[in-house]
């Protein structure tokens, strides 16, 4: 159910805060019956402390048994429903890193690769290079392939392993699928057009691929490339005109950048390098006063899981407890803190399993939950709730919604 035109109805002026806090893949799994999950075997007096003054629950990103991309993820708990409002991860990353992205033109993420002289993927991260090491492969990348045909390649560096490829030209489509085979061992997809539009640009994605193969042959680690989330350029309605608020995103990376500036936040600067805790805040410190709605989120938790690095997940959510205090300082009307979807360091990849949902506001019914884990979240007052029915949940709190119908 479109539920934008009663909000665009409904949303009213309000004095009060919302900070929406994004441990991004918080939700996790035991490394074996019976033990913990990584949020249960961290050390957190400050969000335990937070936990017993305020309610808790689940809630399942996207749908029932779908595992979720962070795009998705994201735009549910902004509100917007993640099967009506698609785009490829490609566009994000465009629109995070501020890249000259036309209309017509085709993006996609790619992932720097490993791969063996077979042309069989070892490595789907290249072993995380540094964003210096990226540069510097992308830049040979711009050199030596700077079209495919008649198709102008733009190539961007994104951070780590990550970058973009930005395709311009005439008749592109993008509806391709994906190269990456989402596991080691085998050798990169070729891409396919789903639909007769796209044919042009899948064929030249598969000649780029093959390209870059040949450029960085002599590299030890960045020797190939996979590629998802094909998009043109998306046109969502905005934050402002749906909900009514003056909203601002604090995140360091690219894509979540892009996810926050397409619905219409203002995209604050963030100082530091990777998931800057420090730098974070003081963007949150220094703009309190200027927004209605802050997107706070952090990375590090997903990456761990990712890499299947159990207590380094764990080492993260402390790291984040650390830092709360100064968070709850500033005295958020409506505090809400939750995952975009599961990175279970059981499994090194995202999951279909709900993540707890912490929301601390006013006028909240007493719960029994104690501790910010998945066993205490399904004890709590919140019961199971669905990412898209988090917004009216914390504008309703905040005293934005008026009420619906006679």
């Amino acid at each position: 159910m479109d539920l934008f035109p009663v909000l665009r109805e409904l949303h009213q002026k309000s004095e009060a805060k919302i900070l929406l806090v994004v441990l991004d893949g918080v939700g996790g799994l035991p490394l074996e019956p019976g033990g913990p999950t990584e949020l249960e075997a961290a050390k957190t007096p400050n969000l335990d402390r937070l936990a017993a003054e305020s309610a808790l629950g689940l809630l399942t990103p996207v749908h029932p048994g779908l595992t979720p991309g962070s795009g998705p993820g994201h735009l549910a708990l902004f509100g917007y429903d993640p099967f009506r409002y698609v785009v490829g991860r490609g566009a994000l990353s465009a629109l995070g890193l501020g890249a000259d992205f036309r209309e017509g033109d085709v993006a996609l993420r790619g992932n720097f690769a490993t791969l063996s002289p077979e042309g069989v993927v070892l490595d789907r991260r290249a072993g995380r290079p540094s964003t210096e090491e990226n540069a510097r492969v992308v830049a040979r990348l711009r050199e030596a392939i700077p079209r495919i045909e008649d198709v102008e390649v733009h190539f961007y560096t994104e951070s780590e392993h990550r970058f973009l490829v930005v395709l311009r030209g005439e008749g592109l489509g993008d509806g391709v699928t994906d190269t990456d085979p989402q596991k080691t061992g085998l050798p990169p997809l070729e891409a396919q057009a789903l639909d007769g539009a796209s044919a042009k640009t899948t064929r030249v994605v598969n000649l780029l691929a093959e390209r870059i193969r040949q450029v960085l042959r002599d590299e030890p680690k960045l020797n190939g490339a996979l590629f998802r989330g094909a998009s043109g350029k998306p046109a969502f309605p905005k934050v402002g005109e749906v909900f009514g608020l003056k909203a601002a995103a604090i995140a360091s990376y690219p894509m979540y950048r892009g996810l926050a500036a397409l619905v219409g936040m203002e995209v604050l600067p963030v100082e530091g390098e990777g998931d800057a805790h420090e730098g974070k805040l003081g963007a949150l410190k220094e703009n309190w006063e200027r927004f209605d709605f802050f997107y706070l989120h952090f990375k590090k938790t997903d990456a761990k899981g990712e890499d299947g690095d159990f207590w380094g997940k764990v080492g993260e959510v402390e790291r984040f407890d650390a830092l709360l205090p100064e968070i709850l300082a500033l005295k958020p009307d409506v505090l809400a803190l939750t995952g975009d979807h599961s990175t279970p360091a059981l499994l090194r990849a995202h999951s279909w399993h709900p993540v707890p949902l912490l929301l601390k506001a006013p006028h909240l019914r007493e719960d029994e939950a104690r501790r910010f884990t998945e066993g205490e979240a399904q004890r709590g007052s919140l019961g199971h709730l669905r990412g898209v029915e988090l917004m009216p949940l914390l504008l309703a709190h905040a005293g934005r919604l008026l009420k619906y119908g006679a």
